[in-house]
């Protein structure tokens, strides 16, 4: 006999284990939150702006081939920013206590399509060295690419600047909160009902009639017992009525 399951005993479910439900949210909510802003280390994000750009030829004007040219140079252009050629010498510079491989995950290089302009983004626990790898890479990058490429095509367009008040770009406190709120409920449902599959009681005739098939025909009421006189009662029961 196949088994089935209506939207009534879903919610019928749902409702029995509301306590349960709640309170598994809630818990994921607050873990959340504490380890959001209690254990995690913020970061701060900063970013130097390049632009890529041919000289003006003779006639003062740049042609439309420079431009598609440049704009083919910038994937290079983007490997060359994060290589050791440029990054050790950033590391050497600043006396930075971290290898290059470090130093290569806290630097995104990136340009918006058709551009000429790379933005090299820098993420650190503390904001003014973030500022400083920023520009530092940018410098480096601008000097350097002339030897390597044997162009002069790079110029700084807007250096990274320190905020009054930096905010961090990570961890972000209410989306893990309610990531961890659907995670909870989402949990709360399942072991819900993962209760309610195991729990095999029979606790009302309902259950009676579902599980054998047949229609209830009567019930037994229970049966109250009425309490006995000891001797002692029956003596004082007797004195009182003579």
């Amino acid at each position: 006999m196949e088994e089935t399951i209506s939207l009534q005993d879903l919610f019928k479910t749902i409702r029995k284990r509301l306590g349960l439900i709640a309170l598994l949210t809630i818990l994921a909510i607050t873990i959340a939150g504490v380890i959001s802003f209690l254990v995690l280390t913020p970061v701060y994000q900063t970013s130097t702006e390049i632009l890529v750009n041919q000289s003006p030829s003779e006639t003062g004007q740049l042609t439309n081939q420079n431009i598609q040219t440049d704009l083919q140079l910038i994937n290079t252009y983007s490997g060359i920013i994060k290589s050791p050629a440029i990054l050790d010498q950033v590391v050497e510079e600043m006396n930075l206590d971290m290898t290059t491989d470090q130093l290569t995950s806290k630097i995104t290089v990136s340009n918006a399509d058709q551009s000429q302009i790379v933005n090299i983004t820098v993420q650190d626990e503390d904001p003014a060295m973030a500022v400083e790898i920023a520009n530092t890479t940018a410098s480096v990058f601008e000097n350097d690419i002339q030897e390597l490429m044997n162009v002069d095509n790079v110029t700084i367009l807007s250096p990274a600047v320190l905020k009054e008040n930096p905010s961090p770009v990570a961890p972000n406190p209410m989306l893990n909160m309610a990531i961890a709120a659907v995670v909870g409920l989402m949990l709360g449902v399942g072991i819900a009902f993962l209760m309610e599959y195991l729990d095999t009681t029979m606790k009302d005739q309902q259950d009676i009639e579902d599980v054998l098939g047949l229609p209830l025909l009567g019930v037994v009421s229970p049966i109250v017992e009425k309490a006995e006189l000891g001797p002692d009662n029956k003596t004082t029961s007797r004195r009182r009525a003579g």
